[in-house]
């Protein structure tokens, strides 16, 4: 009877430790996957979709059940290829919703997906709630709902935690029991066992008990740093109140004004420059949006003439002018070069690839990480177009006088340009 107590103890101790590490594990996981989806979906979905209603495209909610995992993320990637492959449930789709066609997302990774659809997944598990007025705070930091962890969540990670302590108790139960019957059959007298305080206390003293509540503890505490220190300075959806309401939506999208109108900077130079007022009064000197305000001008044009000392009657302009102060949105970190020019003119990259769907956005925010990695991923990922480039050409010329036996100089390496140490 001695060996099955010992042998029910070690497969105790085992099969505790086996389960708090896996579903720890499995929880934080998903979690995490789950608050990546919650960024990533709006990003990229909610123009389109969202999860109870149909928008421009049918409502997310339910998604998974109705397609299988690796057919989603081959959509997501690229839904015009799959349409064009005769793929029968992309077919019907595309029939269904004509003339609007999926957009592709080739950037996101298999896991970028299902991160998207454990955060859908997890937000149909929640009860309706009421709508909330927008997805980014007054002082530009992000709501709590975007990475919050669903009501199912929490419940199955406390149930997981009862029902682990209660198979902790029931089982020291049983062992004290067969070791009383082992030494009762040696022909030991035992004493009844007294109570000597608190349930609470005796808790506190046993071991197993102390380990499982610390084991969880280095768990939850690890990751939780882990990912506070994963995202220091990442200042993903940062949406500041702007002084003037600016709407991308209207200039870019509804009136397709080329962003290097008013950012004339971003194929010249290492910064795109904001605009200044003059460049906004080269159309609102005559546009005035008076429509929607009774006859009167609107109050945001209204903004721009008081900074100008600007009368719109008279058209004259005051003495009295005052820059507005606009809030920057994109931060890098100072030890970090970025030129604009080189990769809107040269690479001719267009904004999007960085600021994302620009031309949608009511109120500018930060669309992309602006990581490394994320740098780093672009770089692997974008082809060199070299054709008719100076600097690749005088690479060529330089490898060529390589394999001649010649040596060439750091002027033909494009060393005489100013911007090699003036930048």
């Amino acid at each position: 009877m001695r060996s099955i107590s010992l042998f029910l103890r070690s497969v105790t101790k085992s099969l505790i430790l086996f389960t708090t590490l896996t579903f720890t594990g499995v929880y934080v996981s998903h979690a995490q996957s789950a608050a990546e989806g919650a960024t990533l979906f709006k990003q990229k979905c909610t123009s389109c979709h969202a999860l109870d209603k149909k928008v421009v495209g049918p409502a997310l909610k339910g998604v998974s059940d109705r397609h299988k995992e690796d057919w989603l993320v081959k959509w997501i990637n690229n839904a015009p290829s799959m349409i064009a492959s005769g793929d029968k449930e992309a077919v019907a789709i595309a029939n269904e919703y004509k003339p609007m066609v999926m957009t592709a997302f080739p950037e996101l990774t298999p896991d970028n997906v299902k991160g998207i659809l454990a955060y859908i997944k997890a937000e149909e598990t929640k009860p309706a709630a009421a709508p909330v007025a927008g997805p980014v705070s007054g002082d530009g930091s992000q709501s709590a709902s975007n990475g919050e962890v669903s009501n199912f969540e929490l419940g199955g990670v406390i149930a997981i935690a009862v029902i682990a302590l209660l198979v902790i108790f029931v089982l020291n139960r049983v062992i004290k029991s067969l070791e009383r019957v082992a030494l009762q059959k040696q022909g030991v007298v035992l004493e009844e066992e007294v109570a000597s305080g608190p349930a609470f206390r005796k808790l506190l003293k046993n071991k197993k008990f102390i380990f499982f509540i610390v084991l969880v503890l280095v768990i939850f505490l690890g990751s939780a740093g882990w990912k506070g220190m994963w995202e220091t300075g990442v200042h993903q959806g940062y949406q500041p109140v702007q002084p003037i309401k600016f709407s991308h939506q209207l200039h870019a999208g509804i009136n397709k004004i080329d962003c290097q109108y008013c950012h004339t900077g971003a194929y010249k130079s290492k910064n795109a420059s904001i605009p200044s007022l003059n460049v906004c009064m080269n159309c609102h000197n005559y546009v005035q949006a008076t429509e929607k305000y009774n006859g009167e001008i609107s109050p945001e044009i209204q903004k721009i003439y008081k900074a100008l000392d600007y009368n719109p009657d008279t058209k004259v302009y005051g003495p009295n002018k005052k820059p507005v102060e606009w809030i920057r949105i994109h931060n890098l970190q100072d030890f970090a070069y970025f030129n604009h020019s080189q990769h809107v003119k040269v690479a001719g990259i267009q904004c999007q690839k960085c600021h994302g769907p620009i031309q949608t956005m009511s109120e500018v925010y930060q669309y992309s990480p602006l990581t490394m990695k994320w740098c780093i991923n672009c770089h692997k990922e974008t082809e060199v177009n070299h054709k008719g480039n100076a600097y690749y050409d005088r690479l060529i010329a330089a490898h060529s006088k390589l394999k001649k036996g010649e040596k060439p100089t750091a002027a033909v390496m494009g060393g005489l340009e100013c911007g090699k140490c003036h930048y």
